[in-house]
């Protein structure tokens, strides 16, 4: 089974819109994955029915049973984030900022504080709009584990490919070389990073390879907006020689990304011209490695 991973160093590189067009042309043969779970927008292109939804509990959060509590105030003392202040004469956890550690539940001589499961978000199985499944979530606003929320994500879509028989898993994982895109990459056959010609785009598109070579896994890579700085685009070519990393394709600025985008609509659905025949032959390429 080859799960192919689209990443890259920054946002704004068109990654989704790219990964959502390999999703249209890899059709009924493959399992999608939406792990940019910290800002999924995916569905936005693949129409997903939201079949299937279920909570994702991950991490601890400290609860202050009233009955229970003294008013002591050690819990405050202790706690090294100051997530338990005074509201109304009563001792109160803040959601946002306790880390879950469980030292005021140690301390507590009561026993008036529980540390409890947090549901930190959702995960869905969906059909879309291929006729294929895609396995995606969204993160509570403010939770952490966004990385065990991937592991979830892709877990799920691994074992829907193998009970199905497909052989591709298309994987859109976090810009940026954090814990969900570290998460992205455990198991990757094939990685594929999407950049820019920019001061940024080249920065960023070293330093998550440098995240790639530690994992070992073999990269391509797509230049999108590839002529809106040509020397640029070449400083990039010559990163991606020295590297050995494969050249996929270079993609010119085109405003139908856009257009498509505002229809719900992939750009190889909206363009039957210069890019769909780029993402074509790339996909091909990709298939392959």
């Amino acid at each position: 089974m080859k799960e192919i991973v689209i990443i890259s160093g920054k946002g704004g590189t068109g990654k989704t819109s790219i990964t959502a067009s390999f999703a249209y042309l890899g059709d009924k043969d493959v399992i999608v994955a939406d792990c940019d779970v910290d800002a999924a927008d995916m569905h936005l292109l693949v129409q997903p029915d939201w079949g299937k939804s279920e909570n994702f509990h991950s991490g601890l959060l400290a609860k202050i049973d009233q009955e229970k509590c003294i008013k002591c105030g050690k819990c405050a003392e202790v706690c090294r984030w100051n997530a338990i202040p005074v509201i109304d004469k009563k001792y109160i956890v803040q959601p946002l900022d306790c880390e879950g550690c469980g030292y005021c539940a140690i301390i507590c001589p009561t026993d008036a504080i529980s540390m409890n499961l947090q549901n930190v978000g959702n995960w869905f199985l969906s059909n879309i709009k291929t006729g294929t499944k895609m396995v995606h979530a969204k993160l509570g606003i403010g939770a952490e584990n966004s990385g065990k929320l991937v592991a979830k994500v892709k877990n799920e879509a691994k074992a829907i490919a193998e009970k199905e028989g497909k052989e591709i898993i298309i994987v859109d994982g976090s810009p940026g070389i954090g814990c969900p895109v570290v998460s992205s990459l455990s198991g990757a056959t094939y990685v594929v990073l999407v950049t820019e010609p920019s001061v940024s785009g080249i920065h960023d598109l070293k330093r998550v390879y440098e995240l790639v070579k530690k994992f070992g896994i073999k990269a391509g890579c797509i230049i999108n907006k590839a002529d809106i700085n040509m020397e640029k685009s070449n400083d990039i070519h010559e990163f991606l020689k020295a590297e050995n990393i494969d050249f996929i394709a270079d993609i010119p600025y085109n405003e139908n990304f856009t257009k498509a985008m505002t229809m719900g609509k992939t750009i190889v659905e909206f363009d039957n011209g210069k890019i769909k025949q780029i993402l074509e032959n790339s996909w091909e390429k990709i298939k392959t490695k």
